[in-house]
């Protein structure tokens, strides 16, 4: 075992429990907003995961507004501006030991042929490692991405990427970790990227079961994941059920020309409002002997969390238990 404390379920963003909650600061640039009024939104959320008794969160990957616009030197220097904050509520996260990460936006590629667009990803990259240095966190806080678009070339694209690696600087080689998609690249993709690189890898449940080869077995290829991960730091995976409803879209009616609702099949890509739970009982017992923290991608997030807390206990004691659920559930009562 790497720590002696329970796994860790975490939410990513919005607290959809307490809309008075915000994640960061959403003004436009016309109003000045700053990392200093997000860091007292996230001040308040790490109240509020205390007192559910959650231990992991991923903040807004808009945490500092502008302050990598090419167009806006204006807000460039926020987060150097905010170390003192930063360092506030850094200090409070490891006291009530909230494992913090990021996950920047889809427009963050390291392996895009276009030079300048890799350049802003960095930057990008960079801002966000700059602010867990200056919050103090620890190297399991992390930033997550994605390899990027196939471009046509899927191996050229991987090859891409391991190559841009080196042009990454310190704290973001430090900093960022791999995950697996469920349309482009694997966790094989990923997997052969950690060899060349020796980036950590998220592994995501739900993308694993959209991507895959055809002789890929499930725990074996995490336990691979949770492997790029150096011995007393504890990993962390993506968990999250795929949508059943039926889905609403618009389409052009032949006749009129005018655009009609209808009804569709679900896309299996898609997040469901909650997690199946015997889907997620199956997975951890069959994972049984591997140590990871949780972060759920449900859309219902926090709402999700709990339903989840609340179903483990029922069905799933043995399950539950890893995750110290119990306490969690009689404190967040």
């Amino acid at each position: 075992m790497i720590h002696d404390t329970p796994l860790r379920l975490g939410i990513p963003v919005k607290v959809l429990g307490r809309p008075d909650l915000k994640s960061n600061d959403t003004r436009r640039w016309q109003n000045a907003p700053h990392l200093h009024v997000s860091l007292d939104y996230v001040d308040q959320i790490l109240d509020h995961c205390a007192k559910l008794g959650v231990r992991m969160y991923r903040m807004s990957s808009d945490l500092a507004p502008y302050a990598t616009h090419p167009d806006m030197p204006q807000f460039h220097g926020m987060v150097e501006e905010s170390a003192e904050r930063l360092a506030e509520v850094g200090a409070k996260a490891r006291a009530l030991d909230v494992r913090l990460s990021f996950h920047p936006s889809q427009f963050v590629l390291l392996n895009a042929p276009d030079d300048g667009l890799v350049d802003r990803s960095i930057n990008d990259l960079l801002s966000q490692s700059r602010m867990l240095d200056l919050m103090g966190m620890g190297p399991e806080a992390v930033v997550v991405t994605h390899v990027g678009g196939v471009y046509e070339d899927r191996a050229a694209s991987r090859e891409r990427w391991v190559r841009n690696w080196d042009r990454c600087p310190e704290p973001v080689r430090r900093r960022l970790v791999l995950e697996n998609d469920d349309l482009r690249f694997s966790a094989a993709d990923t997997l052969w990227i950690s060899e060349r690189t020796g980036v950590r890898l998220i592994f995501d449940h739900q993308h694993f079961w959209c991507l895959h080869e055809p002789d890929a077995d499930l725990v074996e290829t995490f336990a691979a994941c949770l492997a790029t991960w150096p011995e007393g730091e504890r990993p962390k995976m993506h968990f999250s059920s795929p949508r059943t409803e039926m889905r609403t879209i618009e389409r052009k009616d032949r006749k009129t020309g005018k655009k009609v609702a209808g009804q569709a099949p679900p896309i299996w890509t898609g997040h469901a409002d909650f997690v199946q739970p015997f889907e997620f009982i199956r997975f951890m017992r069959d994972a049984a002997h591997l140590e990871f923290d949780v972060m759920l991608e449900a859309k219902r997030k926090d709402e999700a969390l709990l339903r989840l807390r609340t179903d483990l206990a029922r069905y799933a004691p043995d399950v539950a238990a890893r995750f110290g659920i119990e306490a969690a559930v009689r404190e967040s009562a």
